[in-house]
């Protein structure tokens, strides 16, 4: 809370992508508690009407939006029907994707095609489309500042066998993250990565049997992180006074070695 008594975000508008499930619905929670109106964007719109239900009944406001974001005009549709519904776009986080891993060696290709539309491209589309009203929003909203927050992994930083498709894409939303950082910060919209390591998320259950029995093996016995984790790091990039900039967050459990 702010000293006057209202909330952090009140007054501005925030879509999160993957809101339907895990970390962006705990993001669209956790961003409408500090009083931001959010667009909810994700294929599932049952889920999606449900969570907008919970935010509307702890008094905030939820806009749902069923769209599959690797779809560009999707995507840019999005953007525009919570701009034209909501009045304006603060915060940015894109956080929609899928993590399918195992061996490269014969390895379903679909399964990488999928990555790279969802992962980078859609993250892009996404990214292209809000771009403009996160300027506006930076040069004439409340706070003078807007943020995008792009959420990666560990995957984007340590590269491990197994994995490889995946982290291309995560390196690559690193790549793409730092890129517009340096290009936007003098402008005041403020471009940072989070990157969470394991979470206890339905994410891993997109994975071949034999591919999620390694991991559920390999994470044996840790306390694994909450989407409420995330979404509590998400909370604190983007309600930083003007004049700091979290550029990278990497979030672990404490029992994660790497």
């Amino acid at each position: 809370m702010t000293p006057s008594g209202t909330s952090v975000l009140t007054g501005t508008t925030a879509l999160v992508t993957g809101a339907s499930s895990g970390i962006g619905e705990a993001c669209a929670v956790a961003l409408a508690a500090q009083g931001a109106s959010v667009a909810l964007v994700a294929r599932r719109r049952e889920r999606l009407q449900e969570l907008a239900a919970r935010i509307e009944g702890a008094g905030g406001t939820a806009l749902v939006l069923e769209a599959d974001v690797t779809d560009q005009a999707s995507a840019e549709d999005a953007v525009a029907q919570t701009v034209e519904r909501l009045g304006r776009l603060d915060v940015l986080v894109n956080n929609a994707g899928v993590m399918l891993l195992g061996p490269a060696e014969h390895a379903p290709v679909e399964e990488w095609r999928r990555m790279v539309e969802l992962n980078v491209l859609g993250l892009m589309y996404c990214a292209s489309a809000a771009l403009p009203h996160l300027l506006a929003a930076a040069q004439d909203g409340p706070r003078q500042v807007a943020d995008m927050v792009n959420v990666s992994s560990v995957a984007g930083r340590v590269a491990r066998t197994g994995s490889g498709a995946y982290n291309a894409t995560k390196f690559g939303v690193g790549a793409f993250s730092e890129s517009l950082r340096q290009e936007f910060t003098r402008r005041h919209v403020r471009v940072s990565l989070v990157e969470p390591g394991a979470v206890d998320t339905e994410l891993a259950g997109h994975n071949r049997p034999e591919v999620l029995e390694g991991m559920q093996q390999r994470f044996a016995g840790m306390e694994r992180l909450q989407a409420e984790d995330i979404a509590d790091a998400v909370t604190y990039v983007v309600t930083r006074p003007r004049h700091v900039a979290v550029n990278e967050l990497l979030v672990r459990p404490t029992e994660q070695e790497g």
